[in-house]
């Protein structure tokens, strides 16, 4: 329930999903996870994921970040009722772990969804 004395009072739970949870969702996971105020996990479609997507995931998240389109499609295979909770980043896989690019790219994507203000 929007607006719960329960949601007031806890962090936003942050879910960033891309394919094999190795490299662009573990990157913003640890990147959100520094700001604070947010509780933060990242998971991957693939069968052999490091963390793999479950109902449970999509479940507690109050925002899901999609790096991809595809992504997205996945969730929404587990949990049709998500579409309204999740965003797509539009995050190529072409950054290994921790890439400054794909790290500065991250930034300004969740700057812009979740008001984060950046410490240089």
């Amino acid at each position: 329930m929007v607006g719960s004395p329960e949601r007031a009072e806890r962090p936003k739970r942050v879910l960033f999903v891309c394919t094999a949870n190795i490299d662009r969702s573990p990157t913003a996971e640890d990147l959100l996870k520094k700001v604070g105020g947010f509780e933060v996990k990242s998971a991957g479609v693939w069968f052999n994921a490091r963390q793999r997507l479950s109902e449970d995931l999509i479940d507690w998240a109050d925002v899901i970040f999609a790096m991809e389109e595809h992504h997205k499609m996945a969730i929404l295979a587990l949990k049709p009722d998500a579409e309204d909770k999740i965003i797509v980043l539009h995050i190529p896989d072409i950054y290994p772990r921790n890439d400054p690019e794909l790290v500065e790219i991250l930034k300004m994507k969740l700057s812009e969804h979740l008001k984060v203000e950046w410490v240089r």
